[in-house]
């Protein structure tokens, strides 16, 4: 059975919006006709469900933490990073099936809320079971951590066992953080890339705390690891730059990159990583980072600089709600010259070409299978605080 679709307006991504449009789909969600009004030939006469509002694809979430999802409301806001990270390492211990309980519950949510990929990193196989047999499309980053040079092959050998874990489910191995992956386990790590494909993403630069580590080992970093974390971290030399500047040219050249946050990105970096031979997508998650530094990342010399951009909601023990158009509205309220237009690329198209499945999701093409959302109460193109997603299909 064919359903035909139309809105106010069409977003349909790799191309302009489409005014009183109409898209055609199968039972099974595949896209077999976009066309430019009722009228058209194709389907004149035939059934159209026209809504009030805007359709766009279902959203493609970049950057989540399933597995923190038990933590919801548990961790204060606005204490900064390093009081962030204590707090989950103090606080994310709990009964397996209290965390796989909380996994189920997020991952209906997003579903509900249009959600129909994620990139989900992980630090066990806890939520596996949940994404078998989700709706949703994960690609699970498994995440080494290791500041100390003696363990750095103990930590990546762990992580291929957890990978294994996962069976045929998508995976990666990823690094956490500059300030949490010493140099020689970015090596080993480099070296794994080689071979096959690993789509990297890693956190970066989301306090300023980090940037001061690595240009003069002094701040706060310091004292998270000899008093918290109890490592001697004699072996770390100051770089005189600001860590992504000292990270990524560490990271494989063959492998898409995914820079996470980007709280205290400044212009000189984002300038140092174009001019790498890199892949390299930048993802902000804006709730998550006013939840935790009551800070957002500049987003307009980002735009401005014309990089890869794709949107993630993080953990619900940084975010109140695990929901795209959530993001898209505090983007919307914070930076109103960026138009719906092109920041709801970023929720949809560009994380689908980073984890590899642009073939299915992120636009509104012929051939795939992207869901397609309806946002409503809008003000033509402009999204509104009762702004609200209903998936269609």
């Amino acid at each position: 059975m064919i359903k035909n679709f139309s809105a106010d307006y069409i977003l349909p991504v790799n191309q302009a919006p489409i005014r009183n449009g109409v898209v055609s789909v199968t039972e099974t969600g595949e896209i077999i006709g976009l066309y430019e009004n009722a009228d058209s030939a194709e389907i004149k006469g035939q059934e159209i469900e026209h809504y009030e509002g805007v359709i766009v694809p279902g959203f493609v979430n970049s950057h989540c933490h399933l597995e923190l999802s038990h933590l919801h409301q548990q961790i204060a806001e606005s204490e900064g990073l390093l009081s962030f990270l204590s707090s989950v390492i103090h606080t994310r211990k709990a009964e397996d099936s209290t965390v796989k309980e909380a996994i189920e519950k997020a991952d209906k949510a997003m579903f509900e809320n249009g959600i129909v990929a994620v990139g989900d990193i992980c630090n066990t196989a806890l939520s596996k079971e949940t994404k078998e047999k989700s709706a949703i499309y994960y690609h699970s980053c498994i995440e080494v951590f290791g500041f100390n040079p003696e363990k750095a092959q103990e930590v990546l050998d762990a992580s291929l066992a957890l990978q294994e874990e996962f069976g045929s489910l998508p995976t990666s191995i990823v690094p956490h953080a500059p300030y949490s992956v010493c140099k020689d386990l970015f090596r080993i790590l480099r070296h794994f890339c080689r071979e096959g494909d690993n789509v990297l993403t890693i956190h970066n630069q989301e306090s300023d705390e980090e940037n001061k580590f690595y240009r003069y080992k002094t701040g706060e970093f310091v004292d998270f690891y000899e008093n918290l974390l109890k490592l001697d971290i004699s072996f770390f030399k100051p770089q005189a730059r600001d860590s992504v500047q000292s990270v990524v040219p560490l990271l494989s050249k063959k492998q898409k990159v995914m820079l996470v946050h980007n709280t205290y990105t400044s212009l000189k970096d984002i300038s140092f990583v174009n001019r790498l031979d890199r892949e390299v997508t930048w993802c902000f998650c804006p709730n998550a980072n006013l939840y935790i530094e009551k800070k957002l990342p500049k987003l307009d010399i980002f735009v401005h600089s014309g990089v890869n951009i794709s949107l993630g909601t993080d953990s619900l023990a940084s975010n109140d709600k695990l929901c795209m158009l959530s993001e898209l509205k505090t983007i919307s309220q914070h930076f109103p010259s960026i138009s719906l237009d092109t920041s709801i690329s970023w929720a949809t198209l560009n994380g689908a070409k980073h984890f590899g499945i642009d073939n299915k999701f992120g636009s509104i093409e012929l051939g795939k299978k992207p869901g397609l959302n309806l946002i409503t109460e809008v003000d033509g193109l402009n999204l509104t605080e009762a702004s609200a997603v209903k998936k269609l299909i």
